[in-house]
């Protein structure tokens, strides 16, 4: 990767256009087949360099930038640190609920506990907050969010919550940062991801738009993945439409 590459990976256009004008090559191709100057076409400064004829985006990289700025715009820049997420592809909150075997918390004496919890889920065991999740339907599918653990992100979540379909779970890491989860079909095929990171050395073209797109952002990169278009937060942060309590049982080993 050049110097270049890193300018504009990391969106800084002064520094770009300075190592352009010292003759770097901002068509040179890097990693996933994009060169600094096609990937810049995707971004917040598109006119970065005069662009040579027959260059530009194809018809669904544009509509990929397009979603991008809508859905961090509409997400908006909020404190997640402690928060784990599963963004599910296609089916609705109901759906989730059920899949799950969860218990809809609408008990007075759990609502009480629930909004003593929301207060201050630090306060409590975490084996004894860590089975309370919220759920919210979303244009595209639906979030289960747990504001202060990682619940949504266990291996048994996941599981079953992507039978037929696709998720990915995210648990904001206070300690070590960002940590992503991909399952398919029931299956969790990949675990210990950086969303919201920039690109691997082996990342296919679109994997690498999605992490110039999504950079630093990790909830929606975690919502594009599955193709979620939340209007607003809601879904992360609370209140959700449905608050809900996990079984008791064995997530880790499904």
């Amino acid at each position: 990767m050049t110097a270049l590459w890193e300018a504009v990976l990391s969106r800084k256009p002064a520094n770009a256009r300075a190592l352009a004008a010292a003759g770097a090559d901002p068509w040179r191709l890097s990693l996933g087949g994009w060169s600094p100057g096609r990937l810049s076409l995707a971004g917040p400064t598109p006119e970065l360099f005069p662009v040579p004829e027959g260059v530009s985006l194809s018809d669904t990289e544009r509509a990929a930038a397009q979603e991008a700025h809508r859905l961090t715009a509409s997400l908006g820049e909020f404190y997640y640190d402690g928060t784990g997420l599963a963004c599910v592809s296609g089916i609705d909150a109901a759906e989730a609920v059920r899949r799950l075997q969860a218990t809809p918390v609408v008990d007075d004496g759990l609502l009480d506990v629930l909004n003593e919890l929301l207060e201050d889920p630090y306060a409590y065991d975490m084996d004894e907050s860590l089975h309370i999740v919220g759920v919210t339907s979303v244009p595209g599918g639906c979030v289960v969010t747990q504001p202060w653990g990682y619940a949504p992100q266990m291996p048994g979540v996941l599981a079953r919550l992507s039978a037929g379909t696709a998720c990915y779970g995210l648990y904001a890491n206070p300690k070590s940062g960002n940590q992503g989860s991909i399952a398919r079909h029931g299956t969790v095929e990949g675990s210990d991801l950086h969303p919201g990171g920039g690109p691997d050395e082996n990342d296919t073209s679109a994997q690498v738009l999605a992490s110039y797109l999504y950079q630093h952002d990790a909830v929606a990169y975690a919502c594009a993945f599955a193709g979620l278009r939340p209007t607003d937060r809601r879904a992360v942060t609370g209140p959700p439409d449905v608050w809900v309590e996990l079984p008791r049982r064995d997530y880790w080993s499904h």
